[in-house]
């Protein structure tokens, strides 16, 4: 077990009942610049979160190429109103040339690659320069994501991992939402309850788990960017 490792194994039981800000906090004065947060731009909640203990702090997002213009603009308006640097990754090929290499809308026909060309491989290339990554994942959005700890080892990029929201419910996202009014993505307020890619995310009917508009009928639940 290397050093990085056990200190996450160690800073996951001591920070479980911390705060989020306190998580962050730890984060930021352990890992300094080689600390980044990951957004999707389905809101601004971690990042905001970040800010307010590492002014400045890198924010990365996976511009796939198949982003809603909602989520771009998101983005764009996180970049000019928080303190933050957004830090736009983009897959090595373009959507154009992806076709050309896999056949049009890969999405429908193998989107666990699609995802692997278009999500994960760029995130790994784009953590290079980091020690840890902060996410914005909770343990109530779906079973996979149960047992999500706040600070946990990611073994395949060998990278401390921080969910610092990780023992939130939605009610909590939205009060932090409004108590600060941290932009959100609009679709957000149209039906959609967890945005992605635009060809893999439709709308979610009442009462339907939040992941259920994402690669819906495929008996897919995630992209493979966290596990």
């Amino acid at each position: 077990m290397t050093g990085l490792e056990q200190l996450a194994e160690r800073a996951g039981r001591e920070l479980e009942d911390a705060p989020a800000l306190e998580i962050l906090r730890w984060a930021a004065d352990t890992f300094g610049e080689r600390f980044c947060v990951t957004s999707s731009m389905e809101d601004a909640v971690v990042a905001h979160l970040a800010a307010r203990v590492r002014p400045g702090v890198d924010v990365v997002f996976l511009d796939t190429g198949y982003h809603f213009p909602e989520t771009l603009g998101t983005r764009d308006a996180v970049e000019a109103v928080m303190d933050v640097r957004v830090l736009t990754l983009t897959p090595r090929l373009s959507v154009a040339e992806q076709d050309a290499v896999h056949g049009p809308a890969l999405h429908d026909r193998d989107p666990d690659l699609c995802c692997a060309l278009r999500k994960v491989r760029p995130l790994e290339e784009g953590l290079a320069s980091y020690d840890a990554w902060a996410t914005g994942l909770r343990r109530d959005e779906s079973p996979t994501r149960a047992g999500t700890p706040v600070v946990g080892w990611d073994a395949r990029r060998r990278k401390v991992k921080v969910s610092p929201i990780a023992r939130w419910t939605q009610a909590d996202v939205e009060a932090y939402v409004t108590e600060h009014q941290v932009l959100t993505n609009p679709l957000l307020t149209d039906g959609y309850a967890s945005i992605g890619c635009a060809p893999c995310t439709v709308r979610v009917a009442d009462g339907e788990d939040a992941r259920a508009g994402r690669w819906s009928g495929r008996g897919k639940t995630e992209c493979g960017l966290h596990g």
